[in-house]
């Protein structure tokens, strides 16, 4: 892999390929100190224009737990508040000769657009409504974790605001992929008409939700609805589409990419029981995004000493 833009650069090979990679890294997690040598001498700049907790700090923990240097760039208090383009902002930051660039932006293709102005290799963390491929790979190995390595037949609802959602297009792409069985669930406002071409399955009533393996729930993202009447109320949108404890079946696995809107798409009974995965997607996150970086930066190493090196 030269770049991570998008789930569609993976193959179904590269998804088992970083996922057990992540899984050996899983062991590093539990040392007292918690750093391998793998990318030492690295340097890994994070680009971020939009707000971020999670992506940020693992991917942060990730480059430092590998040995990588971290620069750190938020637009807020920088030159793009006197007007400096993206492209002015990606060169000035190349110049630095970063190894890899880690890149958040509210506008979709911006990662494919910095791809072309730096030698550096480039990570989509979210871009607009667009994608957001780390964040279906955590999702794929936390259902790893709970459900076996083999997900082929399995099914998962993923139910919510999917319009303005780019962690269900990802998500949707690599769970087909890897041969799981995917519906759609939410008002029919909130559904883009051509989800389906992506193949999963869509549906506006949740009563069929109890025979998933997996329900995947997404918040209201407000600050992406440009256009008005999409909902009548918070009310109803929960009376009618929120997970809670009477609509879930004893042993399905509850997962959310966070923050929750308690109340809203899920109950504060939910958010709180077994059943919910959701700090253990948190924890996936910073091994899988080791191993994503791990793979784009030293991954062609073949020789058995480089491999020893990355858990020594």
């Amino acid at each position: 892999m030269k770049h991570l833009l998008s789930i569609d650069d993976l193959s179904r090979d590269d998804v088992e390929l970083v996922l057990d990679r992540a899984a050996s890294f899983s062991e590093v997690a539990n040392r007292e100190i918690k750093k391998v040598p793998a990318l030492r001498g690295r340097t890994v700049l994070t680009l971020f224009y939009e707000a971020s907790t999670r992506t940020r700090s693992s991917f942060e923990l990730a480059a430092k737990r590998l040995s990588a240097d971290i620069v750190s760039f938020s637009a807020g208090g920088s030159s793009v508040e006197k007007g400096e383009s993206l492209k002015d902002t990606v060169l000035t930051l190349a110049a630095h000769s970063p190894d890899a660039i880690v890149v958040r932006a509210p506008w979709a293709g911006t990662p494919q657009l910095v791809s072309q102005w730096t030698d550096a290799a480039i990570i989509n963390a979210g871009d607009g409504k667009r994608e957001h491929p780390t964040q279906a790979l955590l999702d794929l190995f936390t259902m790893r974790q709970q459900l076996g390595a083999d997900l082929e037949g399995r099914s998962v609802w993923i139910i919510g605001d999917v319009a303005h959602s780019r962690v269900a297009r990802s998500l949707i792409r690599i769970l087909v992929l890897t041969g799981v069985h995917v519906t759609v669930c939410g008002p029919p406002t909130l559904i883009p008409p051509d989800i389906g071409a992506l193949g999963c399955d869509v549906t506006y009533d949740i009563s069929g939700m109890s025979d998933a393996d997996v329900v995947y729930t997404l918040r209201l993202q407000h600050e992406r609805m440009t256009a008005a009447g999409l909902l009548p109320s918070l009310g109803e949108y929960a009376a009618r589409y929120q997970v809670n404890a009477p609509r879930l079946s004893p042993n399905q696995v509850v997962m959310h990419p966070g923050p929750v809107n308690r109340g809203v798409e899920m109950s504060g009974e939910v958010v709180d029981s077994p059943q919910a995965v959701i700090t253990m997607q948190v924890k996936a996150g910073v091994v899988v995004r080791m191993a994503v970086l791990y793979e784009l930066l030293a991954g062609s190493r073949s020789d058995a000493a480089a491999k020893e090196r990355a858990l020594a």
